[in-house]
């Protein structure tokens, strides 16, 4: 049986290991982090469970936000989890969901609970605050050009369909 410090530092090893990944576009290698992938974000009430759908939620978010990153702030140790906040930035570059690109970036600080059970990486859930990053995307459609008149209505009608 592992000890107390072994298995900890076996758990940071693998959150680090998990969010550099994500950096460098490598999905294979952060679905390797857990056997049965399964993420939930909160404030969005979204949960992927599986490889496929974990999988289909990268594409998504990276072909919306193709130059997003993420920058540890801090890391900490629970019983059963790793405590992680970040910062997450990106570009809107392409369609999110029913929301089209508006252009614009943003940075959200955000706070991750990587859940074990044992050192089985079982759930990352995470929280944000969601009207932080739409009023930085929002910000950047120029309300002078009329282009932006309809920018507006498709990505207000988006958030209607919901950001699941």
């Amino acid at each position: 049986m592992a000890t107390d410090e072994a298995l900890r530092a076996h758990r940071e090893d693998l959150v680090r290991r998990h969010m550099a990944d994500e950096n460098a576009l490598d999905f294979d290698a952060v679905l390797a982090t857990f056997p049965h992938p399964h993420y939930e974000l909160i404030p969005t009430g979204a949960v992927y469970d599986g490889r496929e759908a974990v999988s289909a939620y990268y594409a998504d978010t990276r072909a919306a936000f193709p130059d997003q990153t993420n920058e540890l702030i801090s890391l900490r140790h629970a019983g059963d989890a790793v405590v992680v906040e970040f910062w997450l930035r990106g570009t809107h570059k392409g369609p999110f969901r029913a929301i089209p690109a508006t252009g614009g970036r943003f940075e959200a600080r955000m706070t991750a609970f990587f859940l074990f059970e044992g050192s089985t990486l079982v759930c990352e859930r995470v929280y944000f605050d969601v009207l932080t990053i739409l009023k930085q995307l929002f910000g950047a459609i120029d309300p002078k050009r009329p282009s932006s008149l309809l920018l507006v209505a498709r990505a207000f009608w988006g958030l209607r369909k919901g950001l699941r």
